[in-house]
Protein backbone atom coordinates (compact mmCIF):
# COMPACT_ATOMS: atom_id res chain seq x y z
CA UNK A 1 0.00 0.00 0.00
CA UNK A 2 1.49 3.40 -1.16
CA UNK A 3 0.85 6.52 0.74
CA UNK A 4 0.70 9.90 -0.76
CA UNK A 5 3.07 12.49 0.46
CA UNK A 6 1.71 16.40 0.22
CA UNK A 7 3.90 19.50 0.41
CA UNK A 8 3.14 21.71 3.40
CA UNK A 9 1.03 23.89 1.02
CA UNK A 10 -0.73 20.72 0.19
CA UNK A 11 0.63 20.51 -3.43
CA UNK A 12 1.21 16.37 -4.25
CA UNK A 13 4.93 15.57 -4.07
CA UNK A 14 5.30 11.72 -4.28
CA UNK A 15 4.09 8.61 -3.19
CA UNK A 16 6.04 6.37 -0.58
CA UNK A 17 5.53 2.82 1.20
CA UNK A 18 3.59 2.66 4.62
CA UNK A 19 6.79 1.64 5.94
CA UNK A 20 8.52 4.49 4.83
CA UNK A 21 5.67 7.08 5.89
CA UNK A 22 5.46 5.09 9.56
CA UNK A 23 8.74 6.05 9.76
CA UNK A 24 8.21 9.97 8.99
CA UNK A 25 5.94 10.65 11.36
CA UNK A 26 7.78 8.59 14.06
CA UNK A 27 10.88 11.31 13.25
CA UNK A 28 7.80 14.08 13.17
CA UNK A 29 8.40 15.14 9.48
CA UNK A 30 5.10 14.04 8.50
CA UNK A 31 1.60 14.82 9.93
CA UNK A 32 -1.44 12.52 9.13
CA UNK A 33 -3.57 13.99 6.79
CA UNK A 34 -6.14 11.27 6.30
CA UNK A 35 -6.57 7.48 7.32
CA UNK A 36 -8.39 5.11 7.08
CA UNK A 37 -9.08 2.78 9.96
CA UNK A 38 -7.21 -0.83 10.28
CA UNK A 39 -9.48 -3.67 9.30
CA UNK A 40 -6.88 -6.55 10.14
CA UNK A 41 -5.52 -5.13 13.86
CA UNK A 42 -7.83 -2.28 14.99
CA UNK A 43 -5.78 -0.23 17.29
CA UNK A 44 -3.84 2.09 15.05
CA UNK A 45 -5.57 4.18 12.14
CA UNK A 46 -3.54 3.67 8.67
CA UNK A 47 -2.24 7.05 6.80
CA UNK A 48 -3.07 7.05 3.25
CA UNK A 49 -2.35 10.32 2.85
CA UNK A 50 0.79 12.26 4.95
CA UNK A 51 1.75 16.54 4.95
CA UNK A 52 5.15 17.51 5.50
CA UNK A 53 5.70 19.66 8.13
CA UNK A 54 8.05 22.25 6.51
CA UNK A 55 7.82 23.07 3.11
CA UNK A 56 10.45 21.54 0.86
CA UNK A 57 10.92 23.56 -2.83
CA UNK A 58 10.03 21.79 -5.79
CA UNK A 59 11.28 24.40 -8.35
CA UNK A 60 12.66 21.52 -10.46
CA UNK A 61 8.96 19.95 -10.85
CA UNK A 62 7.38 22.78 -12.74
CA UNK A 63 10.33 23.11 -15.18
CA UNK A 64 10.04 19.61 -16.73
CA UNK A 65 7.26 16.62 -15.92
CA UNK A 66 7.81 13.61 -14.23
CA UNK A 67 11.05 11.43 -14.78
CA UNK A 68 9.49 7.72 -17.36
CA UNK A 69 9.06 4.47 -15.24
CA UNK A 70 6.87 1.40 -15.73
CA UNK A 71 4.69 1.94 -12.53
CA UNK A 72 4.03 5.48 -13.42
CA UNK A 73 2.47 4.29 -16.66
CA UNK A 74 0.24 1.97 -15.20
CA UNK A 75 -0.30 4.36 -12.75
CA UNK A 76 -0.71 7.29 -15.70
CA UNK A 77 -3.23 4.55 -17.75
CA UNK A 78 -5.45 3.72 -14.49
CA UNK A 79 -4.33 -0.09 -14.80
CA UNK A 80 -6.35 -0.38 -18.05
CA UNK A 81 -4.83 -2.27 -21.11
CA UNK A 82 -4.87 0.56 -23.97
CA UNK A 83 -6.19 -2.35 -26.37
CA UNK A 84 -9.00 -4.40 -24.92
CA UNK A 85 -9.43 -2.02 -21.63
CA UNK A 86 -9.04 -5.00 -19.20
CA UNK A 87 -6.92 -5.08 -16.26
CA UNK A 88 -3.22 -4.16 -17.78
CA UNK A 89 -0.56 -5.54 -15.58
CA UNK A 90 2.43 -5.10 -17.89
CA UNK A 91 3.39 -1.98 -20.31
CA UNK A 92 3.83 -2.67 -24.25
CA UNK A 93 6.54 -0.17 -26.33
CA UNK A 94 4.23 0.68 -29.32
CA UNK A 95 7.42 0.70 -31.20
CA UNK A 96 8.87 -2.43 -30.23
CA UNK A 97 12.37 -1.70 -28.12
CA UNK A 98 13.81 -4.30 -31.19
CA UNK A 99 13.13 -1.86 -33.60
CA UNK A 100 14.45 0.92 -31.51
CA UNK A 101 11.61 2.16 -29.75
CA UNK A 102 12.55 3.92 -26.62
CA UNK A 103 11.11 3.90 -22.70
CA UNK A 104 9.23 7.24 -22.91
CA UNK A 105 5.89 8.31 -21.90
CA UNK A 106 4.89 8.32 -25.72
CA UNK A 107 6.02 5.26 -26.47
CA UNK A 108 4.59 3.33 -23.36
CA UNK A 109 1.45 2.36 -22.80
CA UNK A 110 -0.39 -0.11 -20.25
CA UNK A 111 -1.33 -3.42 -21.45
CA UNK A 112 -2.38 -6.90 -20.00
CA UNK A 113 -0.44 -9.94 -20.85
CA UNK A 114 -2.97 -11.87 -23.56
CA UNK A 115 -2.63 -8.50 -25.83
CA UNK A 116 1.37 -7.80 -24.83
CA UNK A 117 1.60 -11.55 -25.89
CA UNK A 118 -0.84 -11.18 -29.86
CA UNK A 119 1.14 -7.51 -30.49
CA UNK A 120 4.33 -9.34 -29.84
CA UNK A 121 7.34 -7.75 -31.88
CA UNK A 122 4.80 -5.48 -33.88
CA UNK A 123 3.55 -2.03 -34.13
CA UNK A 124 0.09 -1.80 -33.42
CA UNK A 125 -0.82 -0.74 -36.98
CA UNK A 126 0.80 -3.85 -37.85
CA UNK A 127 -0.80 -6.26 -35.48
CA UNK A 128 -4.11 -4.99 -36.08
CA UNK A 129 -4.71 -3.09 -32.40
CA UNK A 130 -5.77 -0.12 -32.60
CA UNK A 131 -4.94 2.08 -29.19
CA UNK A 132 -7.76 3.49 -27.18
CA UNK A 133 -5.96 6.07 -26.84
CA UNK A 134 -2.76 8.41 -27.33
CA UNK A 135 0.11 8.05 -24.74
CA UNK A 136 1.22 11.56 -23.81
CA UNK A 137 3.45 12.37 -20.61
CA UNK A 138 1.44 12.88 -17.46
CA UNK A 139 1.29 16.12 -14.95
CA UNK A 140 2.80 15.02 -11.48
CA UNK A 141 -0.96 15.48 -10.65
CA UNK A 142 -2.23 12.44 -12.81
CA UNK A 143 0.43 10.33 -11.04
CA UNK A 144 -0.29 11.53 -6.90
CA UNK A 145 -3.74 10.35 -7.84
Amino acid sequence: MDVLVLNADLGPLHRVSLRHAVRMLVRRVAEVHESRPDTQIGVWPVPTVVRLVSYVVTRWRHSRGPAWSRGGVLVRDGRRCAYCGGHASTIDHVMPRSRGGRNAWSNTVAACGACNQRKGDRTPAEARMPLRFRPAAPTWAVLAR
